[in-house]
C-alpha cells in the first residue's frame, strides 16, 4: 500500500522554538514534561511544513536556590548541577523529543555552559554601553522560590502566593540595576502593533494591563558575591555576580552563537542571523507565572542592547494537583513524567499534554483521569481502529496507491498553538471511520456476493482515512503514527494493540 502527503519543499523561512529553562533544584516533573512535548509537536508540525528548524531547550543552573540546596547537601554546586542536568538530558529521548537530523536542529543548552557565560558578559557589557545598567543601594522582599522581588500587590497573606510555605526574605544592599522603566511605552506599542506577540490574547490583555497599571520597573540584576557566589561574573566588577534571571533569558540568544557572529571568521558565523533576524524571532513557551518576564523583562533587556524582539511568547497554563494547587516541586505534589511513562508508554503521555490539558488555562491532574483517557481514545480509541481496519484490509484488498492532502483545519490550529484543536480533529476523524464501520458493517457484507464490491470499496475508504490519521498524528505521536504507516504499507494488521488496554 503506497500513499503519500503532499509537502512543502525545506524552502521556507527557518524556524526557531524554544522552551524556558527548567530551574534545576530539583528532578524532571510533569510541568515541564508538557511544556517540552507542546514545543516539540510544534517544532516537528514546522519541519513538515517545510520549515528548517531550531530547537532549543535545556537547564538553568545558577542562583540561590541552587547554590543552598547543594550547600544544605553538602555537596559541590559544580557537581550538583551536573547530575541534575543530565537527568533533564536524558528525558529528552523518554518524551519522544525530536532529534537532530535533516531539517530540525535540536539544542540542549546549561546556563553553566562556558558559551553562555561569555554570551551573558558581552550582552551585560552592550547593555552597559547602551546606559541602561546603574548601581544603587536598595531593600527589597524576595521570594526565593520565584527568584523575583515581590511587591505587597502581588503577595497573600504577606507570602508569595506561588510558594506559600516559604518566608519572604528582605534583601538590603548595592547592586547593579536594569533601566526596565526605559522601554514600558516602546513595549506597549508593541503589543499595540503586534496583537499576535503573547499567545492567547487574554494573557497580553494581562501584560498590557500590567505595564499600564503597575509600570514597568528598574530591576537588580547582580547580588554580592559574597552572599551568594553562585552565578556569572559580572564584568569588570568580580564582587558582583549576574542575577539568575539576567543570566538566563540570554540563552535564547547565546543559543544560536551569539555574539560570535558579529565577530568575523568565528566558528558560528551568521547563526543569530539566521535563526533570529530572518526568522522574525524566536517563538517562546514558558508558564503563565513567566509572563512578566517573557513579554517584559527579556524584550525590555534586548531592545536596551539594540536586538530585535522576540517573535511570539505562547502562555501555558498551569497543571494542578489535589485541591487545584499548582503542581510543582517546591509544592512537593509533583508528577514524575517517568513513572507515566513506565506504564502506559510515551506516546500516552504525548495524547494527553495534546488533548486532554487545556493548551492555555489551568487544567487538573490525576492518575484516574489520565488511565481514563487512554483507555477511551488511545487502546479502545486510535489502537483497536487501526487493528479493526487493517484486519479487514490484510484479508480482503490488495495495496493500493493515493495521496493524503493536507487538512486545512489542523494546519490552522497548529499556526495559532492550539494543539489540542489540532488533536480534536484527528479524534473526530476517528470518531467518523468508527461510525462508517458501525454502519457498513463491511467486515460482514465482503462475504456475500451481492454486497462485497461496495465492501471492498468501503475497506479501502476506511485505510485511505487511517492513513490521513496517520499523517495527522506524526507530529503528535510521531511512534504510533510510524506504527499506522507500516501496517498500510505491509497491508497488515498490527502484530500486538498499539494501546494495551489498562
Amino acid at each position: 500500500m503506497c500513499f503519500s502527503l503532499y509537502t512543502v519543499s525545506m524552502s521556507q523561512k527557518p524556524f526557531y522554538i524554544t522552551t524556558t529553562l527548567p530551574y534545576v533544584n530539583a528532578e524532571p516533573h510533569i510541568g515541564f514534561a508538557m511544556e517540552i512535548i507542546r514545543a516539540d509537536i510544534i517544532a516537528r508540525s514546522k519541519r513538515l511544513a517545510g520549515h528548517e528548524v531550531f530547537f532549543n531547550t535545556g537547564t538553568d543552573e545558577h542562583g540561590t536556590k541552587i547554590y543552598r540546596k547543594a550547600k544544605d547537601m553538602g555537596v559541590d554546586t559544580q557537581a550538583y548541577v551536573d547530575g541534575l542536568a543530565q537527568k533533564y538530558k536524558d528525558l529528552m529521548p523518554r518524551l519522544g523529543i525530536s532529534r537532530s537530523g535533516e531539517g530540525l536542529t535540536f539544542n540542549f543548552i546549561r546556563t553553566t555552559d562556558t558559551h553562555h557565560k561569555m554570551a551573558a558578559q558581552a550582552f551585560w557589557n552592550k547593555v552597559a554601553e547602551n546606559g541602561y545598567i546603574y548601581k544603587k543601594e536598595y531593600s527589597i522582599k524576595y521570594c526565593v522560590g520565584c527568584e523575583l522581588e515581590k511587591t505587597e500587590s502581588e503577595l497573600v497573606n504577606g507570602r508569595c502566593p506561588l510558594h506559600p510555605a516559604q518566608e519572604l526574605e528582605i534583601i538590603q544592599e548595592e547592586n547593579y540595576f536594569f533601566k526596565a522603566s526605559a522601554f514600558q511605552d516602546k513595549l506597549l506599542a508593541m503589543y499595540e502593533a503586534n496583537p499576535g506577540f503573547v499567545v492567547p490574547d487574554f494573557r497580553l490583555n494581562e501584560i498590557k494591563s500590567l505595564l499600564t497599571h503597575e509600570g514597568l520597573k528598574d530591576f537588580s540584576i547582580s547580588r554580592l558575591a559574597t552572599k551568594m557566589p553562585w552565578g556569572v561574573p559580572v564584568p569588570s566588577d568580580p564582587a558582583q555576580v549576574m542575577y539568575v534571571w539576567f543570566d538566563a533569558l540570554v540563552d535564547y540568544i547565546s543559543a544560536i552563537g551569539w555574539p560570535d557572529d558579529e565577530v568575523a571568521g568565528t566558528k558560528s558565523a551568521g547563526s543569530f542571523k539566521k535563526w533570529w533576524v530572518e526568522t522574525g524571532g524566536v517563538v517562546q513557551y514558558c508558564g503563565k507565572d513567566n509572563l512578566r518576564q517573557q513579554s517584559a523583562m527579556w524584550q525590555s533587556m534586548l531592545l536596551a542592547a539594540g536586538l530585535p524582539p522576540s517573535k511570539t511568547i505562547i502562555i501555558n497554563g498551569f497543571i494542578t494537583g489535589e485541591g487545584g494547587l499548582k503542581m510543582s516541586k517546591s509544592l512537593g505534589n509533583a508528577v514524575d513524567p517517568l513513572d507515566i511513562i513506565n506504564e502506559y508508554g510515551t506516546d500516552a503521555l504525548r495524547y494527553y499534554v495534546a488533548r486532554e490539558l487545556s493548551p492555555f488555562e489551568d487544567s487538573p491532574f490525576t492518575i484516574e483521569k489520565f488511565k481514563e483517557g487512554y483507555n477511551a481514545h488511545l487502546a479502545n480509541g486510535i489502537g483497536n481502529l487501526t487493528s479493526r481496519i487493517m484486519k479487514m484490509a490484510e484479508a480482503n484488498i490488495k495495496p493500493v496507491s493515493f495521496t493524503v492532502a493536507h487538512n486545512e483545519a489542523y494546519d490552522a490550529a497548529l499556526s495559532r498553538y492550539d494543539i489540542k484543536a489540532a488533536a480534536d480533529i484527528i479524534w473526530a476523524r476517528v470518531a467518523e471511520l468508527d461510525q462508517t464501520i458501525q454502519k457498513e458493517e463491511p467486515f460482514k457484507k465482503v462475504k456475500d456476493p451481492t454486497t462485497k464490491k461496495h465492501a471492498l470499496e468501503v475497506i479501502e475508504h476506511l485505510v485511505k482515512g487511517l492513513a490521513e490519521i496517520s499523517f495527522l498524528l506524526e507530529p503528535i505521536l510521531p511512534t504510533s503514527a510510524e506504527a499506522i504507516k507500516k501496517c498500510i504499507a505491509e497491508n497488515k494488521s498490527p502484530v500486538q494493540p498499539l494501546f494495551m488496554r489498562k
